[in-house]
């Protein structure tokens, strides 16, 4: 499954970067396809996209959905496969969730538990008296 995802990662970015599908919106924006997930029977194929800056994305996403049996179709020609998989499109949230990630943990609260946490003393003398 993963291999034959990163087939339809490679061949999505080649359509893409080629400028293979004609559309308005396609055409106006830089479009990466940074991950596919493919069913376990490999007949379907959930590309995630992301314009870059993350700007227009559902209008990107709908543009992609108009373009859905074209960009089977280059798919298909591209890879090698009993059945061309079918494609759906869907927005990735990946950077969305690093970035809130991030700012949990650069948070006021955490800084305090991290803060407590360096502060008391290392629990490798167990005896008390000063030796190890």
């Amino acid at each position: 499954m993963l291999r034959v995802a990163e087939l339809v990662r490679h061949a999505m970015s080649d359509i893409l970067s080629r400028g293979l599908i004609h559309d308005p919106v396609l055409d106006a924006h830089v479009v990466t396809a940074p991950r596919v997930k493919m069913s376990p029977d490999l007949k379907l194929a959930t590309i995630y996209i992301m314009p870059l800056g993350g700007g227009d994305a559902d209008a990107v996403l709908k543009a992609l959905d108009r373009r859905r049996p074209a960009i089977r179709t280059e798919i298909a020609h591209r890879i090698a496969l009993k059945f061309a998989p079918d494609v759906r499109f869907r927005i990735d949230d990946t950077f969305e969730n690093s970035a809130r990630i991030d700012a949990l943990l650069n948070s006021d609260k955490v800084r305090r538990d991290l803060q407590k946490d360096e502060d008391q003393p290392a629990d490798d003398d167990k005896s008390g008296d000063g030796e190890p």
